[in-house]
Formats: structure tokens, C-alpha cells, sequence
């Protein structure tokens, strides 16, 4: 079965927020062999409990009065481009979100949320997404030489961890990295 497609997570398997799964999806009652494995802000516990089509049709937002990403950490606010309400909703009820360390934020750009490309470390910074250090250099405003150490210690499994994305209009690489 063809998953669903996100404008602003377009590949949810590849950056682990959508896996295989027998699982029966909660809104809808059906196993369509993927669940959602990221995060869910709601009253009831949801872990690894959605469906892909569930969250694209945003049938299980409004059954559950859920949110996949924060919507005020989509654009951080006054931090980076702002957008319009109904794209922040998209993002926050009809969009797979991801797991950081911390409060996770959406980078937006060109008045628009970006799509989300995966986390990353150090490795694959340099060797899938070289034009993004820049923006993660200025996002954290290390300088010198503990710019570099932390670059280097960027790693997509542990802490820090980068999140890349890219402008859906002008095609810039962006995103911020955390720790726990």
C-alpha cells in the first residue's frame, strides 16, 4: 500500500517517524502495514497507535484532539520566517512530526514550513547535506573551535543531533541541531 503523501515530511520511513507495522491504527481500526512511531501531544497515550492516513486526513487530530508537532515550535516563533495559521495547523495536525531532544521546532522559510529531510550527525552532514552546517553553525552561534568540536560530535542516534530541512520554494537546507 502507497503511504500517503506529506508536503512537509516527505519521506516519514526514511527519517524513522512512520515504520512497518501489523498494528491496528486507532482512528480508523485498520492495519495497513505502517504506524506512526513519532510523537503525539494529546490526552490519551497514542505511542505507535496511528496510521499514516489518519494523521494525512486529519481524522486522528480531530478524534483525539492531537497535535504531531508543537504549533507554536513551527517557525520558532520570531526566530525564523513566519507563516500562516493554516500552515502551522498542517504541520501540527496533518503532518508526521519527529523525535529531538528537546521541544522539537518545524524551520520554516520563505513564509512557509519547510519538509522535513531527517536528523543527522556529523557524518552524514558532511556527505548528504554539506550546504546545511552553515545554517546549523549559525542556528547554535558556536564560532572557532567549539564550532568544530561540536560539529564533529553531531550524531544522528545520540546527542547533539542535527534536523535538516529544506525550503520547499527556494530549495535552501536548514534546521538546528539539540541535546539532551
Amino acid at each position: 500500500m502507497t503511504l500517503p503523501s506529506f508536503r512537509y515530511h516527505p519521506d516519514p520511513i526514511a527519517s524513522g517517524s512512520v515504520a512497518p507495522s501489523g498494528a491496528a491504527c486507532r482512528a480508523c481500526g485498520q492495519a495497513r502495514g505502517y504506524i506512526y512511531t513519532g510523537p503525539v501531544y494529546a490526552e490519551e497515550e497514542l505511542e505507535d497507535a496511528l496510521c499514516p492516513w489518519c494523521i494525512a486526513d486529519g481524522s486522528a487530530a480531530a478524534r483525539f484532539d492531537a497535535d504531531f508537532v508543537d504549533p507554536a515550535g513551527v517557525g520558532d516563533v520570531g526566530r525564523w520566517s513566519t507563516v500562516p495559521a493554516a500552515v502551522a495547523e498542517e504541520v501540527a495536525k496533518r503532518t508526521p512530526g519527529f523525535t529531538g531532544w528537546q521541544q522539537e521546532r518545524w524551520w520554516t522559510h520563505c513564509g512557509d514550513a519547510a519538509a522535513f529531510l531527517g536528523r543527522t550527525g556529523h557524518p552524514e552532514l558532511v556527505t548528504r547535506w554539506p550546504e546545511a552546517i552553515e545554517a546549523l553553525r549559525l542556528e547554535i552561534g558556536f564560532k572557532g573551535k567549539d564550532w568544530d568540536d561540536y560539529l564533529h560530535s553531531l550524531d544522528a542516534e545520540g546527542s547533539p543531533t542535527g534536523y535538516v530541512f529544506r525550503c520547499r520554494h527556494c530549495g535552501a537546507l536548514g534546521g538546528y541541531s539539540d541535546f539532551h
